[in-house]
């Protein structure tokens, strides 16, 4: 029977066949070869964030699996936009990946002068994580023992506490404007270069709280440096059981998540694409990194490249929305 799907693959079957004989060969000996050397993942933050807990796990089982070395180059800065513009300037063969964040649709409407465009000059592969917000503090510094006493507390003390962010306009930072919002109060904000030193001065006692991503705050919830008072959106996480969500707090319109993607630059050809996305696919399944995404709170993306490329643009755009109402703009 012609179906739409039997058709539509005669079709690419055609097209195939009528390519150059020398153009074909070459696509098919650079989607067999990949990875024939080391690959280089741009990560746009310091060591020890979030994206860090995701990608340091991936760059071990992917060498595991292909015999070659993903070597994790931080690069962070500004956002992590420095690291997103240089990831952006590297050759396309495929051999420099990019593991951006929520972070990164976000700058396009706080940074106006960046040099890159996410959606152009990158190709969309996978979304490998998706983590809900998490409101932390230091028990050292804020002497609350659940949301309410919390924000009872704040609001007797306009203008007292402060939380940390990975830097302005990310997603930590607008995380926590939007808390303020919805709670009517008043907290400073104080910008990091990453969510690592962020975090680090957190458990440190140098800042009060913070609106991290479950995954870079995990071990130390469970280690009892810092506290958690509230999980982002409509439900319970369950690796927080005991933790209630915004939405049982009176928040139901709290809902930040942190989640983590691949890209590739635009160019990279597309049977090296395809390849990349079966390596990290077969990385993700295995059971060593399912089991850091459970004890990270993360969910799997299951999207293919187009669907991951629509999710960020409708990101880029709802974000666009925060920016505006907080005000935030970076010159």
């Amino acid at each position: 029977m012609d179906t739409p799907i039997t058709r539509r693959g005669a079709l690419r079957f055609a097209a195939a066949a009528a390519l150059p004989a020398g153009l074909a060969a070459r696509g098919a000996r650079a989607d067999a070869a990949w990875p024939a050397k080391p690959v280089t993942l741009i990560v746009p933050f310091p060591a020890g964030g979030g994206t860090d807990a995701f990608a340091r796990p991936l760059s071990a089982q992917f060498a595991k699996l292909t015999g070659r070395t993903l070597v994790i180059d931080n690069k962070g800065g500004a956002g992590g936009t420095v690291g997103a513009s240089a990831a952006a300037k590297a050759p396309p063969d495929g051999y420099t990946l990019f593991m951006g964040a929520v972070h990164h649709a976000i700058a396009p409407s706080v940074y106006p002068r960046l040099d890159y465009d996410l959606e152009k000059d990158f190709v969309p592969l996978l979304l490998l994580a998706n983590v809900p917000q998490v409101v932390v503090v230091n028990p050292r510094r804020v002497p609350a023992g659940d949301i309410g006493s919390f924000l009872e507390l704040v609001r007797r003390n306009p203008a007292r506490f402060n939380y940390a962010s990975a830097g302005a306009g990310t997603s930590h930072h607008l995380a926590g404007e939007l808390f303020k919002q919805q709670t009517g109060t008043f907290i400073t904000h104080i910008p990091y270069r990453g969510a690592g030193p962020a975090l680090a001065d957190l458990i440190a006692g140098n800042v009060d709280l913070m609106f991290d991503g479950l995954g870079s705050s995990a071990a130390h919830i469970k280690a009892g440096r810092i506290k958690p008072l509230l999980v982002s959106g409509g439900r319970r996480n369950p690796s927080l059981p005991d933790v209630p969500c915004a939405a049982e707090a009176g928040l139901p319109d709290y809902t930040v998540t942190t989640w983590y993607g691949l890209w590739a630059p635009r160019g990279t050809p597309a049977p090296v694409q395809a390849r990349i996305v079966e390596e990290f696919r077969r990385a993700e399944a295995a059971d060593e990194i399912r089991a850091v995404w459970a004890s990270n709170g993360a969910e799997f993306g299951a999207l293919t490249p187009a669907e991951f490329g629509s999710f960020v643009g409708s990101e880029i755009r709802r974000w666009a929305g925060v920016v505006k109402t907080a005000g935030a703009k970076i010159d």
